[in-house]
């Protein structure tokens, strides 16, 4: 894979990734559609989540299986790829609609979409790591920021195609934006020159190894030997956890308002709408710190912080108390992501930062499942959300816990890697 000039600018390869994923966000914006075709088309609400479930499950397998096909190709063939996916994805969905067929949407929206959401997600992750080995926190913060407000540009702009225009027009119109959005972020993504360095480390010692390499004592990992590691599957479980407490959040922060809070619908919707500022906001607050203190001391307090916090939920009695926990928890759940390929890449260095990147993210997979489902069926068995909240919070004491382990293996493996005892495995 080729290089680039050395006549591109970071920020805009940083703001080509924002386009990418505040395109490919707007599917937090989901709900908007609930409604509108359960109304136009007579589709049960579960079949219609159905169509979001395979979205999120086809994006971690894609992630997942394609992050060699973006260390292949490069950023931006797989960004421009996944501009058509996304974009067939959403033109095919109003197809699906115009026609009444639900096997078609599930397929175009789920699947194709799926795809799209998948690669374009990874495409430009591992290129800001090597554009940014200063900051790379903040970098990969600032891609994933638009990941999680994709929803505040979705959320009104398809609310007024669909009261003004139809549910169809609404997915063909997004789908052309989305294309053209993804498209001219793609096209200007490229790898930085090979030996590349930002002015404030070009004359550090040791440079090119900090901005290339793992931490001090770790081995620089291909994709293969990353996901036979323990601090590998460590971070999975970790992934799994933060993701499962707060897409559970993101599924039921409506009616749980209601509920516990005692909301009316109306302000349960109003609350609900700025989620996607703190899911956007946390991302680049909590990944621009982890620059400072640290990916593991980062994690370690999205597990205190969220504790604390569903300990509390079912205790509260008013609404914009249990709103401000809601909102705490979403910036975990945002921030988790952020920092995810910067500490993989402090982990197992950047050569195949987006393969591992992609294996990393099948745990976003698996708690797109576990998140909703165990507070769908605690609610059916209980009747309330108390009990669901409680499983959530023993749930994040384990991924504390696991946290905690994931500290002292990396620590045992840096301390094995120094002179005089031994080296470091490549298979930990």
């Amino acid at each position: 894979m080729s290089r680039t000039d050395p006549g591109k600018n970071r920020w805009l390869i940083a703001l080509s990734a924002v386009a990418i994923h505040l395109s490919i966000g707007s599917i937090y914006a989901y709900s908007i559609y609930q409604i509108p075709l359960r109304d136009a088309e007579g589709w049960a609400t579960s079949q219609v989540t159905l169509a979001f479930s395979i979205a999120i499950f086809v994006l971690g397998v894609t992630a997942a299986f394609l992050g060699k096909y973006v260390e292949k190709y490069g950023p931006r063939k797989s960004g421009l790829a996944a501009a058509v996916l996304y974009g067939l994805g959403m033109i095919g969905s109003g197809v699906s609609v115009m026609i009444g067929s639900l096997p078609l949407f599930l397929f175009t929206f789920g699947v194709v979409g799926g795809m799209g959401l998948g690669l374009g997600y990874i495409s430009p992750i591992g290129t800001l790591v090597e554009w940014f080995p200063d900051r790379r926190g903040m970098a990969t913060g600032l891609a994933v920021m638009g990941f999680g407000a994709g929803a505040l540009l979705t959320g009104p702009l398809g609310n007024f195609l669909i009261q003004n225009y139809g549910v169809a027009t609404a997915f063909f119109a997004l789908g052309a934006l989305y294309f053209a959005l993804m498209t001219l972020g793609a096209s200007y993504l490229a790898k930085p020159p090979e030996g590349w360095l930002p002015e404030d480390m070009q004359d550090v010692e040791g440079a090119h190894e900090k901005a290339t390499g793992a931490l001090s004592g770790l081995d620089v990992l291909t994709a293969a030997q990353a996901r036979t590691t323990p601090r590998f599957w460590l971070l999975w479980l970790v992934i799994f956890i933060n993701v499962t407490a707060g897409i559970m959040l993101l599924a039921f922060a409506s009616p749980m308002l209601q509920q516990i809070g005692g909301a009316t619908a109306t302000t349960a919707a109003f609350i609900t709408g700025y989620i996607g500022i703190f899911n956007g906001g946390g991302r680049i607050f909590w990944s621009t710190l982890s620059d400072y203190i640290g990916r593991t001391t980062t994690y370690a307090a999205f597990m205190v912080i969220q504790i604390a916090a569903f300990f509390v939920m079912p205790q509260v009695a008013g609404v914009w108390l249990l709103a401000g926990l809601m909102f705490l928890v979403i910036t975990c759940y945002g921030g988790g992501f952020a920092c995810l390929p910067a500490y993989l890449s402090d982990l197992f260095g950047t050569d195949e930062v987006s393969a591992i990147h992609g294996y990393a993210l099948t745990a976003w997979s698996a708690a797109g499942v576990a998140g909703p489902q165990i507070a769908s069926i605690v609610l059916e068995a209980t009747g309330n959300y108390t009990t669901a909240l409680y499983i959530i919070n023993a749930l994040v004491v384990v991924g504390l816990i696991t946290v905690g382990v994931l500290y002292w293996r990396i620590r045992s493996v840096r301390e094995a890697s120094r002179p005089g005892e031994g080296t470091v495995s490549t298979t930990d």
